[in-house]
């Protein structure tokens, strides 16, 4: 009998006890004070283990988004728009509470797995075996052995993967 996408999460879970987990954060855009309008920033929402496209929480499942870290706002000239947005965020999240260089998840999104059918996007169950899309152009892989291969990771990182 093949487990379910709930209990191979379970079994995550418990594999990773212990393990670092990483920060996860919400923008927030600033409120006005005296009409004069505050800076954005990224505010704690709780912390989860990173396993590639997933985050893993105790006791919920979601949908990785971006990834930066926290950085003192510096003035600077950028040779392309995405890089003065990404360092907008990093500033967002030093400024939200986050130490210097902590790495912090946003635009995460929680997933249903109630929800899972055999199209349903990132999990799903094709062929009767819970699977996941690691990357918007591959193919769908078995849960089990994806998570396997993640939990190992983050159990024993590679050398200078930290």
């Amino acid at each position: 009998m093949t487990p379910d996408a709930s209990e191979l999460l379970t079994l995550a879970r418990r594999r990773l006890a212990g393990a670092p987990q990483e920060a996860l954060g919400e923008l927030v855009e600033g409120r006005r004070i005296f009409g004069i309008p505050r800076a954005p920033r990224i505010v704690p929402r709780g912390t989860a283990w990173h396993l590639g496209a997933l985050l893993l929480t105790d006791d919920a499942v979601l949908a990785t988004g971006d990834v930066v870290r926290a950085r003192e706002e510096v003035r600077r000239g950028f040779p392309a728009e995405s890089q003065r947005r990404r360092a907008e965020l990093a500033a967002a999240a030093r400024r939200g509470g986050f130490a210097e260089g902590q790495v912090v998840h946003i635009g995460w999104r929680a997933l249903d797995l109630s929800e899972i059918t055999e199209d349903s996007g990132l999990l799903a169950v094709r062929g009767g075996i819970p699977s996941i899309r690691w990357s918007a152009a591959g193919a769908y892989m078995p849960l089990e052995r994806y998570l396997a291969e993640r939990v190992e990771l983050a159990l024993h990182p590679p050398l200078g993967a930290t």
